[in-house]
């Protein structure tokens, strides 16, 4: 491969980039703007650190952007993964249909590994006690009309520790940019 085409591929990082992605990795500002809150702090605009993220995503520098739910904190102390063995062609429409749910907080497709694993589904469902989230599981299979899927709940029993990706070093003098990655100043 040449160097203008291994070019084309290598995301340009810049060092407002690095900035940006640095101000979110922790969490966002709990306020009713976060992004313009951030953006005061860059010296930019709220609109620009929306784009720019964006960007990032699109770019894929940033693989994952999304809510760390701390469930206890909101006062949801039993979580049940629901495992599904729904056939491979309803597997987005059932998954659509589950991840409605308030109480759904997670809802994606995993490959099965047969013959012991036969899921496919995975979905997150928090309660206030394992009988509620039985419950929800029950309204969730009958609306849905998962009736003869075969789950099932797999509790939690110990909580690990919840946080986002992390993108930039604790110690950015020992830090090496990956091959993906180019800093451009």
């Amino acid at each position: 491969m040449s160097t203008a085409e291994l070019n084309k591929q290598v995301m340009q990082i810049t060092a407002e980039d690095r900035a940006l992605i640095k101000a979110v990795e922790k969490g966002l500002p709990i306020t009713s703007r976060p992004y313009a809150d951030i953006a005061n702090d860059l010296a930019t605009t709220e609109q620009d650190v929306i784009a720019r993220l964006q960007n990032l995503i699109d770019k894929g520098a940033i693989k994952r952007y999304g809510v760390v739910v701390r469930h206890k904190e909101l006062g949801y102390t039993a979580n049940g993964m629901v495992v599904w063995d729904v056939p491979d062609d309803k597997v987005e429409e059932l998954g659509m249909c589950i991840g409605k749910y308030d109480c759904v907080t997670l809802s994606y497709r995993r490959p099965r590994r047969l013959p012991e694993w036969p899921y496919n589904l995975f979905t997150m469902v928090h309660g206030s006690s394992r009988e509620e989230v039985t419950k929800k599981v029950e309204e969730i299979t009958s609306s849905c009309g998962l009736q003869a899927i075969d789950h099932t709940i797999l509790f939690s029993t110990r909580r690990f520790k919840q946080r986002g990706a992390s993108y930039t070093p604790k110690d950015a003098s020992n830090h090496k940019i990956p091959a993906k990655l180019q800093l451009v100043k």
